[in-house]
């Protein structure tokens, strides 16, 4: 039921004592009796909020004035904030945002799952800005407002920002945001491209067959040197270029250094229109390395890739440490998009099984097998986990240990699997974008399944946003 918006002049304001943040960083207070979620507002903190919307059970508000502020209260960095939807924790410091978001993982377990783990584990943590290696950008045409916008979408909103810089986005990203206004203002199809898709990684090695000879000299994994950088945009395109938009874009990417794709419909359709002012045109240098395990990612743009690489490199060593595999032992990766955890765990075990439900992925998977010599030591295979039944886990044969990574929606069925199995994998790490169906899954591994939830932590992939990650593990329950 849609609530009812207030005019601005009419506006109530209230004086509210906030006592705790809801899942999108809102502050959580109550006024006669009724819940109110207060935009901008931390716990602990007393002030004044000026209600937006009146619901039936809650009203949401806009924190106006304060009389108490929380220690973990900072000043923005961004200039857009507030009025951008990219971001809605940069009030808050960092240490604090991990720890709302441990808590958030906690209380999802418990809510949902009914249970606890026997250890937090560490939260990860990495580059608090310039993080954002992937990001979809909106392009709306608004005369109004002078002209083309690009940039995330308003809070709440289906406008685009108004957006002339941002600090999340890796500073060469971040400082081609006006200039991409002034390319599409030109092109005759500006009304036609809606979506601009951002992927940030490092360039190729010289020769992607021979992975020995680049390990030892390869650059720190980060932005990097812009020599060492590669910005991939991906323009989505409603009807062709012409002539003239051809010699323009192409124009900019060489101006600029970019690789620039041109996508018709679905992400399979995308091609590469340039390369940027140092590679020859088709030749694509995008990828990332994962140095604690010597490997290269080559990956297109619109694939599935972790956003915060910093991170991801952490995450999957921590992953394969808590897996640890054994010499011997048969692995698997279910969810395994282009071998993220898949080539970093064959590194360590004998056998590896990656399994994805996308074809075009798994063909990639196993060209970044090729690329790094695993090809003998992994194997992959296309399979839809999300109606797997009996009869598919049976196919896939007994995992030693398992490491399952998947989408939002979670991993029930696999959870289901598992838990009807009599031959239980040694060892279980899940790693989640979604608390609530992680939650709901490891109610079905240890309630249903015999499981324990031997540890269970925070990953802050997104800081400044309100997106909880996390990473848990699960062993058989003793006479399992």
């Amino acid at each position: 039921m849609a609530g009812v918006r207030a005019p601005a002049r009419e506006r109530e304001r209230i004086r509210v004592e906030v006592e705790s943040l809801d899942l999108d960083a809102n502050g959580v207070a109550r006024h006669d009796g009724k819940v109110v979620f207060v935009r901008g507002a931390l716990p602990g903190e007393v002030g004044v909020a000026e209600i937006l919307r009146r619901k039936p059970r809650y009203d949401v508000a806009q924190l106006v004035s304060l009389e108490r502020e929380s220690n973990q209260r900072v000043v923005p960095r961004c200039p857009h904030y507030g009025v951008c939807g990219g971001c809605s924790m940069q009030h808050m410091h960092t240490r604090g945002q991990l720890a709302t978001k441990q808590r958030a993982l906690e209380d999802q377990l418990w809510h949902i799952g009914k249970l606890h783990a026997q250890v937090s584990a560490r939260a990860i943590a990495g580059p608090a800005w310039g993080y954002r290696f992937r990001a979809r950008l909106s392009v709306r045409d608004v005369p109004g407002k002078g002209g083309v916008l690009v940039g995330f979408h308003e809070r709440g909103s289906s406008f685009v920002a108004d957006m002339r810089e941002c600090h999340v986005l890796p500073p060469r990203v971040s400082a081609l945001l006006v200039p991409l206004r002034g390319l599409v203002e030109s092109l005759s199809i500006r009304a036609r491209l809606p979506q601009i898709e951002v992927a940030v990684g490092q360039r190729a090695p010289i020769d992607l067959h021979a992975p020995e000879g680049w390990h030892d000299a390869a650059a720190p994994v980060g932005a990097g040197a812009a020599s060492d950088s590669v910005v991939a945009l991906v323009l989505r395109i409603l009807e062709p270029l012409t002539g003239g938009d051809e010699d323009r874009v192409a124009a900019f990417a060489a101006e600029h250094d970019l690789e620039i794709w041109l996508q018709t419909k679905g992400p399979e359709t995308i091609t590469l229109f340039a390369a940027g002012a140092q590679r020859a045109p088709g030749a694509s240098a995008l990828g990332y390395r994962l140095p604690e395990f010597g490997l290269w990612m080559p990956y297109r743009p619109t694939d599935f890739t972790q956003v915060n690489h910093r991170v991801n490199e952490v995450l999957v060593g921590r992953a394969v440490r808590l897996l640890d595999p054994q010499p011997g032992e048969r692995v698997g990766d279910l969810f395994c998009g282009i071998g993220n955890f898949t080539l970093a765990l064959a590194t360590r075990a004998a056998q590896v099984l990656g399994v994805e439900g996308a074809a075009t992925l798994i063909e990639r998977a196993s060209e970044n097998a090729r690329i790094n010599g695993l090809s003998d030591r992994v194997r992959f295979q296309v399979a839809n986990l999300f109606a797997l039944g009996e009869a598919g886990w049976a196919q896939l044969g007994h995992f030693d240990r398992l490491l399952i990574d998947p989408p939002r929606e979670g991993a029930i069925e696999v959870a289901l699997a598992l838990a009807e199995n009599p031959r239980k994998p040694r060892r279980i790490v899940y790693v989640s974008c979604n608390p609530a169906t992680l939650a709901r899954d490891a109610e079905v591994l240890v309630h249903r399944g015999g499981f324990v939830l031997a540890s269970a932590g925070a990953v802050n992939m997104f800081p400044h946003t309100s997106h909880v990650e996390s990473i848990a593990v699960f062993e058989p329950a003793a006479g399992a």
